[in-house]
């Protein structure tokens, strides 16, 4: 089975427009570059949650540890962090559906 890697965050009001530059051209390439595959970014349109879900998929928990351990990985997320607040992530064993 495989394992999933979820994030979610919110986007800073003084920067939507410089986070959707990095998301698309930086941030999801990167962490298909890393070998994340099935990559998905989810957008709240209505409720008091946060405002993004991403995910990403690899054959093993040890396989996202490692690239979330990464220099790589430190790079991206820097780059996100300064666009947005409260950002998680969390590995899981990968199901299907929607699972937080």
């Amino acid at each position: 089975m495989h394992a999933k890697l979820l994030m979610h965050w919110d986007i800073r009001e003084d920067s939507e427009a410089e986070y959707f530059e990095f998301l698309v051209h930086e941030f999801i390439p990167g962490m298909g570059k890393l070998g994340l595959r099935d990559i998905e970014v989810w957008y709240t349109a209505y409720g008091d949650c946060e405002q993004k879900l991403a995910s990403g998929l690899m054959e093993t928990a040890v396989s996202i540890q490692k690239v979330i351990a990464s220099n790589a990985w430190a790079t991206l997320i820097d780059g996100l962090l300064d666009l947005v607040d409260n950002y998680e992530e969390k590995v899981i064993t990968g199901g299907k559906g929607f699972q937080l």
